[in-house]
């Protein structure tokens, strides 16, 4: 074989390969950051950090971004006490319309850009707020203002029943003008665990969460 076509067959089988690769493994979705559309129907009971991350990780897979590693923001209390934190990555973070959300764990705590219109699920929808029929506002968090770990959480998101969990408000809007009403992560605890308790409080058992690569 002379070498210019021995080239050209090498070159050709490069480009096959680069397209056979390309087929094989998806581009990532853009989106690294969703409040779930629904709730899991169990209240405050995912059964624990592992079967929140499993929920975010299948409405993720709905949509086809599952080919990122999705975490719930969620702390947890006790022995091997979790910081929601902790656990959601390095950022930075965007919704489904591409829109940046926080460009780091720091700026997320701080100045991010969460608010109703930016807080949207999966599907790229925006969720009711206060104002709405029903109110469903209350996103599971169990967390402080940091991010970090409360003794509200539901026994670990494995309770239904008694308990109750810190919430933060998705539209940054509440009763009044004070901090807590206007926090995205930790705005008042619920009335209880099960998902009766959950509606009752102004939410509907939703999750952030986020892609932590």
């Amino acid at each position: 074989m002379k070498p210019r076509l021995r080239l050209t067959v090498v070159l050709s089988l490069v480009v096959l390969g680069a397209s056979a690769c390309s087929m094989m493994s998806p581009p990532k979705s853009p989106m690294s950051f969703f409040v779930t559309s629904t709730g899991n129907g169990r209240g405050a009971d995912f059964g624990g950090l592992a079967g929140a991350d499993k929920y975010c990780q299948s409405l993720a897979e709905s949509v086809d971004a599952g080919q990122r590693t999705w975490h719930a923001y969620l702390s947890t209390n006790g022995a091997g006490a979790v910081s929601a934190r902790d656990r959601i990555g390095n950022g930075p973070w965007q919704n489904a319309k591409g829109d940046v959300i926080a460009t780091s764990v720091d700026d997320l705590h701080t100045s991010n850009k969460l608010t109703k219109l930016t807080a949207l699920t999966e599907k790229g929808t925006v969720i009711n707020g206060r104002g709405d029929t029903p109110n469903q506002h209350d996103v599971l968090t169990g967390s402080t203002p940091e991010g970090k770990s409360t003794e509200s959480t539901c026994s670990n998101w494995t309770s239904s029943g008694d308990g109750v969990a810190i919430v933060g408000h998705h539209d940054r809007t509440g009763l009044d003008e004070s901090a807590p009403a206007k926090s995205w992560n930790s705005s008042h605890p619920t009335q209880g665990c099960s998902q009766a308790a959950l509606v009752r409080t102004g939410g509907a058992g939703l999750l952030y969460c986020f892609a932590v690569n």
